[in-house]
């Protein structure tokens, strides 16, 4: 039964993290599907997708989040309290049950997204889809490493369980 929270946790972050970024899809396009863009307005577009697959798919997402929350995931069944079972995704976002610095970065974190997301909503097309383009990569690829790392610490574990087991 453990592991179903380990599950939990990992797909409660991962379903936050794709309906974003399916939810913001149809705006990103849309610049790129009515032919609203300039040269220079593709190329920002492009430069901008660049750059939030650099800074936020692999620096923010694979480097550091994702590992934390596999990690924390697979700490979930140990954590010894059923209200970080209940909140699952939200213990392994370190939004709960983490050290207090860690649970301040991840509510200032929080806090600055959703002011992000708030301010990018009154944007005019074109920028609001060149600003959401590079957020649904970034979040995208935040997907990919979660599942990736999630799968491989999965992999990792049955195999020590299956040759520490064969001794």
């Amino acid at each position: 039964m453990p592991i179903v929270w380990t599950f939990w946790g990992v797909g409660g972050v991962l379903l936050v993290l794709a309906q974003a970024a399916i939810r913001l899809t149809p705006r990103a396009l849309e610049p790129l599907q009515n032919g609203s863009l300039g040269w220079w307005e593709l190329a920002l577009y492009a430069a901008w997708v660049g750059f939030m697959a650099y800074s936020e798919g692999y620096r923010g997402f694979q480097l550091q989040f994702s590992p934390r929350v596999v990690r924390r995931a697979f700490e979930l069944p140990v954590a010894g309290s059923l209200w970080y079972i209940a909140f699952g995704p939200l213990y392994c976002m370190s939004l709960i049950g983490a050290s207090r610095t860690d649970q301040v970065r991840a509510r200032v974190l929080f806090v600055a997204i959703v002011g992000l997301v708030l301010s990018v909503r009154l944007l005019p097309q074109p920028w609001r889809g060149i600003v959401d383009g590079g957020v649904v990569v970034g979040l995208g690829w935040g997907v990919i490493a979660t599942v990736r790392l999630f799968v491989q610490e999965l992999t990792k574990r049955a195999r020590h369980r299956s040759t520490s087991g064969a001794l």
